[in-house]
């Protein structure tokens, strides 16, 4: 497998595990053993959690990076990176906040973010 398929599926697993740390404690209250958890239990779950997505952004960026013999120089690897936290982000947020809904307006912001990748990447 090449190594910038490896980066982005780093960044995949990465950023999931990113976006539970950052947002799955709203739901603490939909599950039994986590409704007493106060501020600071939620702060020390989540640094929990992010220490996995550091374990996984770091090889990430260090297989991918132009300066370790990776595919992409660090503009790129930065797009790849916030496209994904994207990517992931609406994925979460559908399946487990069914309540806030996906409109045509995010849909515009998506192809903007398109563009962006493509800009980032053009010679």
């Amino acid at each position: 497998m090449s190594r910038a398929i490896y980066t982005i599926l780093l960044l995949i697993a990465s950023n999931t595990f990113m976006t539970i740390a950052w947002y799955g404690h709203l739901k603490f209250k939909d599950i039994s053993f986590l409704k007493g958890v106060g501020l600071w239990g939620s702060v020390l779950i989540s640094w929990c959690i992010a220490l996995i997505e550091y374990a996984l952004m770091v090889p990430a960026n260090k297989i991918g990076s132009s300066l370790n013999d990776g595919p992409f120089n660090m503009w790129q690897l930065k797009m790849i990176q916030e496209m994904v936290s994207i990517l992931v982000f609406v994925v979460f947020t559908l399946i487990f906040f069914k309540s806030d809904t996906l409109r045509w307006n995010h849909f515009i912001g998506f192809l903007f973010l398109v563009g962006a990748v493509y800009f980032f990447f053009k010679k």
